[in-house]
C-alpha cells in the first residue's frame, strides 16, 4: 500500500491505525527519496492529524492479563525442569498452549488488570498450573523429527575451509568445476 493510500483510508475513516502508522514508517524507512506526491500526503496526513479530523488510534488499549499469569507460571516451571535435565523447552509454545485452554481476561485500566488478576489468582490459579503442566508434558513427550537433520551450512567433523567454498559452490554455481581452481588463481 503507498502513503498516498494510506492517507486517503484514513482521511476517509477518520482514524490512523498503528497498522498504517507502521506501514507509513516502514515506507519512508526502505525509501531512499519520498516523491512530492507522498511529501504532500504526509503533509495533509499531518495537518487532519492536528485538526482532529484523523485521530491516531493508540497502539493498544488493553490487555489480557491471562498471559501475564501463564508466563510466570511457564517460566517458574521450565525453569525447574531446565536445570534438573538436560531438557531445553520453548516457552512461547507452552504459553501458546496454555492460553489456547485457557479463558482471557482483557482489561482496559490497571483497576481492571488489578481485578482480572486477583479473581484469576483466586478462582483460576488451579486451572492455569494444570493447562501450563499438560503444555510441558506434551512438549516433552514430542519426538525429536529427524534426528539426522544437520543445521544448514554446519561444516562437516574435519573438512576444510576450502572444503566448504567448493561444496558451497557445487551447489549453486551452475557451470563449477573442481578442475578449475587452480586455473583461476
Amino acid at each position: 500500500m503507498s502513503i498516498e493510500n494510506i492517507v486517503e483510508q484514513a482521511l476517509k475513516d477518520g482514524y490512523l491505525t498503528p497498522a498504517m502508522e507502521a506501514e507509513v514508517g516502514r515506507i519512508c524507512d526502505t525509501a531512499s527519496e519520498l516523491s512530492i506526491e507522498e511529501y504532500m500526503s504526509l503533509d495533509r496526513l499531518m495537518g487532519a492529524l492536528l485538526t482532529g479530523e484523523v485521530v491516531a488510534v493508540p497502539r493498544k488499549q488493553f490487555i489480557n492479563v491471562m498471559e501475564e499469569l501463564v508466563l510466570t507460571e511457564a517460566i517458574s516451571r521450565v525453569a525447574e525442569i531446565e536445570a534438573s535435565s538436560n531438557s531445553t523447552l520453548d516457552l512461547g509454545d507452552i504459553a501458546a498452549y496454555a492460553l489456547n485452554r485457557l479463558p482471557p481476561l482483557y482489561a482496559t485500566t490497571e483497576e481492571g488488570a488489578a481485578f482480572q488478576r486477583n479473581n484469576a489468582k483466586s478462582e483460576l490459579s488451579i486451572l492455569i498450573a494444570d493447562q501450563v503442566k499438560e503444555a510441558i508434558a506434551r512438549s516433552l513427550n514430542q519426538p525429536e523429527f529427524y534426528p539426522e537433520r544437520q543445521i544448514l551450512g554446519k561444516p562437516q567433523p574435519g573438512e576444510s575451509v576450502l572444503g566448504q567454498v567448493s561444496e558451497l559452490l557445487q551447489d549453486y554455481a551452475h557451470k563449477f568445476t573442481p578442475e578449475t581452481q587452480g586455473a583461476a588463481q
